[in-house]
């Protein structure tokens, strides 16, 4: 079984909290932590911009991704929204096979 830990930004407010919900009512992850008053900075219609975003750290199964990105692009508001999806090499053994039991079978 593979997992993995998705990287999604949203703007400061509720949208952060209105993913999470999505994501876990759909069990498309067991975990999602939000970290508030992320300053990020980008190139943006050929200048550098930033913004004040909330972080969205998820840990999910790798096999939901697809879904799981389907999901956060029909509800995000960003016309690009960062989803960025990085591999779990190890961990807890616990804490994967939780995971694995709290997530959806696709």
């Amino acid at each position: 079984m593979s997992y993995c830990v998705v990287l999604v930004t949203a703007p400061k407010g509720k949208e952060a909290y209105q993913l999470t919900e999505l994501l876990l009512k759909h069990k498309l992850c067991a975990c999602v932590n939000i970290i508030k008053g992320v300053d990020s900075f980008f190139w943006w219609k050929s200048k550098i911009d930033s913004a004040r975003e909330s972080l969205l750290v998820i840990k999910t199964k790798r096999s939901l991704l697809p879904q799981l990105i389907k999901k956060v692009r029909g509800a995000h508001s960003y016309s690009v929204c960062e989803i960025i999806a990085l591999p779990i090499i190890a961990g807890n053994k616990d804490y994967l096979a939780w995971i694995k039991s709290t997530c959806q079978t696709p």
